[in-house]
């Protein structure tokens, strides 16, 4: 579902003003580390998500202290979003920021076997190897960690 425009740009704006445990958690999910493409501060229907996956169709939401004043709206958000066929998961900032290894492992854990990306033999680029990044996340996906 296409979000109205109005959503979309306040999207524009929050990426902009991420909080620090969003700019923590983007840094290990941002260009395919895990084996999923996630998008930040996707719009989709009248809500805007923290991290989405389209893919795998999951959700991550970092919860800072106003949540606790927003129940009622999470809820009806999070019913909005199953019904949609979207698995949302959520950390708290405080999560993200000490245990980001068991908030990364939660999150390849919850995403559909077919929707991550396997292990392939790694390019060579103008007869150098690539970059220690590319060599470390493909082992991470042979060894079933990503």
């Amino acid at each position: 579902m296409r979000a109205p425009d109005f959503i979309r740009e306040r999207a524009k704006t929050l990426r902009r003003a991420m909080t620090q445990p969003e700019r923590t958690l983007w840094a290990m999910l941002r260009r395919d580390q895990l084996g999923l493409h996630f998008r930040r501060q996707h719009p989709i229907g009248p809500y805007i998500l923290d991290f989405y996956c389209a893919a795998a169709r999951l959700c991550v939401e970092v919860d800072g202290p106003s949540h606790a004043e927003r129940v009622e709206y999470d809820q009806r958000r999070m019913d909005w979003l199953a019904k949609e066929g979207v698995r949302v998961l959520r950390f708290s900032a405080e999560e993200v920021e000490r245990r980001p290894a068991a908030v990364l492992e939660t999150i390849v854990r919850a995403a559909p076997p077919l929707h991550r990306l396997t292990a392939v033999p790694l390019p060579r680029w103008r007869g150098r190897s690539p970059d220690l990044g590319s060599c470390v996340r493909a082992r991470w996906r042979a060894a079933g960690i990503a």
